[in-house]
C-alpha cells in the first residue's frame, strides 16, 4: 500500500487530497468506506455496486467476525478468497473486526486472551489466533488487527487496560501474518484519554504496519472530545511519519 498527498488546503487548513495505492487499483481520497454485511452492501444488490461514481463503489468494509459460523471460513478460502466468493475481483476489501450494527464490541466481556463481540450468532470472545485465521482466509486487501475498544465513560485505569492488549495483539496479529504485516492497519485507541490515544499511536507507530486505524469512537463521546482525540492521535501520527522520512 502506497499513500501520496495530491493536494494541501492553500489556507494552512489541514484538509488534503490524495492517491491510496493499493495493488494496481488506485483510489482518490478522500473516499467513502462502504459499509457491508459478509461483504456486500446491505442496500443494494452487487450488480448495482457499479452504478456507484468512483470511487466510492471501490471500498468495502468487510467485518470477519460476520464469517465466525456461516459460511465457514474454510469454505471461503476453498473458493479463493472473499474477492472470489463475492465476485467482486476489483474491488478493494478492508477489514476490521468490528462495526456499529451487529457486531459491537462489548468491553465489560473483553479479557486478557481476546475482545468480545456481539452478534447476530450470540456473544463470542475472539483471540489474536481465532481473527487472523479470519484473515488468511478471507485475504482482504488491508485489515485493521484485533483491537480493545472501549466506551468515552470508562476510567483511566480501564483506557491504559485497553491500550495494552491492543498493542500487544497487533503484535501477536503480525506474528501470525504471512505477510509479516505488509497488509496491515494498526489500531489506535485509548477511549476519551488523550494521553492514552498519544501513547498508542506512538506504539502502533514503532509496528511494522501499512496504516493507521483510528478506533473506539462512536461509543459515547462528545462531538467536541471526538475532535480533540482525534487531532492530538493525527498529530502525533504525522511527527512519526516525518520523523522515519527524514534522512538519517
Amino acid at each position: 500500500m502506497r499513500f501520496a498527498v495530491t493536494k494541501v488546503c492553500a489556507s494552512g487548513a489541514k484538509a488534503r487530497a490524495g492517491l491510496l495505492q493499493i495493488g494496481s487499483s488506485g483510489v482518490e481520497t478522500p473516499a467513502l468506506l462502504l459499509s457491508t454485511r459478509k461483504g456486500l452492501p446491505a442496500f443494494m444488490s452487487p450488480d448495482l455496486l457499479s452504478s456507484l461514481p468512483l470511487p466510492d463503489s471501490l471500498l468495502l468494509n468487510v467485518c470477519p467476525t460476520h464469517f465466525i459460523e456461516v459460511p465457514p471460513s474454510k469454505t471461503i478460502s476453498n473458493i479463493g478468497g472473499l474477492h472470489r466468493m463475492l465476485g467482486l475481483p476489483d474491488h478493494i476489501l478492508v477489514a476490521a473486526a468490528g462495526e456499529s450494527t451487529e457486531c459491537l464490541p462489548s468491553s465489560d466481556a473483553t479479557n486478557k486472551f481476546g475482545a468480545s463481540f456481539e452478534t447476530p450468532a450470540g456473544r463470542k470472545l475472539v483471540k489474536p489466533s481465532d481473527y487472523m485465521e479470519l484473515i488468511s482466509c478471507l485475504q482482504p486487501n488491508l485489515w485493521a488487527s484485533l483491537a480493545d475498544e472501549v466506551p468515552a465513560w470508562v476510567n483511566e485505569k480501564r483506557n491504559k487496560t485497553s491500550v495494552e492488549r491492543t498493542l500487544r495483539w497487533l503484535d501477536a496479529c503480525i506474528a501470525l501474518d504471512a505477510a509479516s504485516g505488509r497488509n496491515s492497519l494498526g489500531v489506535v485507541v485509548g477511549g476519551s484519554s488523550i494521553e492514552q490515544r498519544k501513547l498508542c499511536a506512538t506504539e502502533v507507530s514503532k509496528r511494522n504496519v501499512s496504516g493507521f486505524w483510528i478506533g473506539g469512537f462512536g461509543l459515547g463521546e462528545s462531538v467536541e472530545e471526538r475532535c480533540s482525540l482525534l487531532n492530538a492521535v493525527t498529530v502525533r501520527i504525522m511527527f512519526f511519519i516525518c520523523k522515519l522520512l527524514l534522512p538519517r
